[in-house]
């Protein structure tokens, strides 16, 4: 991430400063039943698939599946607290989701910046998510805008 050198830029009063193209950023954690009771307490999503093992064993998963919202979720975390940092949130996203992530299982959401705008705290990002295999679960754009907050 470089700051911006010109004061009068909308970046110089962001907390990290306008970052670079190619700049990326990466977040793992291990997904838990108790992220699946948080989201549905959220949303109310309460899909047999999150919930209940016998059937979810029986379906095209295999298993327990989180919700697409706790999966993406990680990007969210990784916007606002690593690349573009502090202040930022979506004004757009583009996802396809194409694999399930698993009650239990490891991911890593990843973030890269392929464009910025100067005039604006505006940047578009390369966005994914894997799982410990390495395999594609989420992927897609994303568009965000960072609130300057200096």
């Amino acid at each position: 991430m470089t700051s911006t050198a010109d004061p009068a830029s909308p970046w110089s009063r962001t907390v990290r400063g306008m970052p670079a193209v190619g700049a990326s950023a990466e977040r793992s954690r291990v997904t838990r039943m108790r992220d699946v009771e948080m989201f549905s307490e959220m949303t109310g999503d309460m899909n047999p698939l999150h919930y209940d093992a016998e059937l979810a064993a029986r379906s095209a998963f295999g298993g327990l599946i989180v919700q697409g919202g706790v999966t993406s979720g990680i990007l969210n975390a990784l916007v606002a607290e690593e690349l573009p940092g502090p202040g930022t949130v979506f004004l757009g996203v583009e996802w396809k989701f194409t694999k399930a992530v698993k009650v239990g299982e490891e991911i890593t959401g990843r973030v890269e910046v392929t464009s910025v705008r100067p005039d604006k705290p505006i940047c578009t990002l390369a966005t994914s998510v894997r799982n410990a295999a390495g395999e594609i679960c989420l992927s897609g754009t994303a568009t965000t805008y960072t609130v300057p907050l200096k």
